[in-house]
C-alpha cells in the first residue's frame, strides 16, 4: 500500500507540472549536443482523467464476494450481542415494572446485576467494532494495492497524464466532465484480469461494502434505582 499513500503526493506534482507546462518560460541558450546522444522524448498535451477510486475497489467483483464473506463471518458475533441487548432490555422491563414491589436491597441488587451486563455489552461491542474494522481495512488495502495497479496500466495505454482521486476528500475535484470519468473501465479491467465472476442475483442486495462494524441494538439505559424510604425513630 506504499503506492497508495504516495498517490496524494504524485498527484499534487502532477497538478504542479501541469500549471508550470502552461506557463511560457524564458527561453535558454541549447546546450551543445553530445555525438551519438539519444535526445529524450518529448511530452504531449496533458490528459486527465478522474476515477472514484474508493469505488472503484469496493464494487470490484472480488471485494463484493470478500465482504460478504466477512459479514458472514461476524453474523454469530452479531447475534450474540442482540441477544445480549435483549437481555439487558427485559431486565430494564422488569426492574422499572416491579420497582415499587421490591425493597431497597433487591432494587440494588438487580439494579447492580443489569449494570455488569451493560458493562459487558459495552466492551464486547467495542472490541467487536475494533475487529471487524481492522479486518474491513486490511481486506480494502489488500484489493487497493491491485485496483492501482490496473489503474496506472490503464492510464499509461491511453496516454492520460494526470489521473485525479474524486473520492479523496483532502484533494476534492470540483468539477469533471463524464467522459474524462474512468472508474468504470478500471473496474472492468481489474474483473477482467481476476477472472472472479460477479455475486450471484440473490445475494447482491447484501454487497453494499460499509466501514463499519455490524450494526448491533444499542443497550437500553439502566433506571436509577428507587432511593430507599428514610427510616423512622420509633415512637417513645
Amino acid at each position: 500500500m506504499k503506492r497508495l499513500f504516495e498517490l496524494p503526493v504524485l498527484l499534487a506534482l502532477g497538478t504542479a507540472a501541469v500549471a508550470l507546462a502552461q506557463t511560457p518560460a524564458a527561453p535558454m541558450p541549447s546546450a551543445p549536443a553530445r555525438a551519438g546522444a539519444v535526445p529524450s522524448p518529448e511530452v504531449g498535451a496533458a490528459k486527465v482523467a478522474v476515477v472514484s477510486f474508493q469505488a472503484a475497489v469496493s464494487q470490484t467483483n472480488e471485494f463484493q464476494r470478500a465482504f460478504v464473506d466477512l459479514e458472514k463471518k461476524w453474523d454469530p458475533k452479531r447475534q450474540q450481542l442482540k441477544a445480549l441487548s435483549d437481555d439487558i432490555d427485559r431486565l430494564t422491563k422488569e426492574l422499572q415494572g416491579q420497582g415499587a414491589k421490591l425493597t431497597p436491597e433487591e432494587q440494588a441488587t438487580k439494579a447492580k446485576s443489569l449494570d455488569e451486563k451493560k458493562k459487558q455489552f459495552d466492551r464486547q461491542q467495542q472490541d467487536a467494532q475494533d475487529d471487524f474494522g481492522q479486518e474491513m481495512q486490511e481486506l480494502f488495502s489488500n484489493t487497493a494495492s491491485k485496483v492501482y495497479d490496473v489503474l496506472s496500466s490503464y492510464a499509461q495505454k491511453n496516454g492520460f497524464t494526470l489521473v485525479l482521486d474524486n473520492s479523496n476528500q483532502q484533494t476534492p475535484v470540483l468539477y469533471w466532465h463524464a467522459a474524462t470519468d474512468i472508474t468504470k473501465p478500471v473496474i472492468e479491467g481489474y474483473n477482467a484480469k481476476s477472472g472472479v465472476p460477479p455475486l450471484p442475483p440473490q445475494q447482491q442486495g447484501n454487497a453494499a461494502p460499509g466501514t463499519t462494524a455490524p450494526k448491533v441494538p444499542s443497550a437500553p439505559r439502566m433506571p436509577a434505582p428507587k432511593p430507599a424510604a428514610p427510616k423512622t425513630p420509633p415512637s417513645q
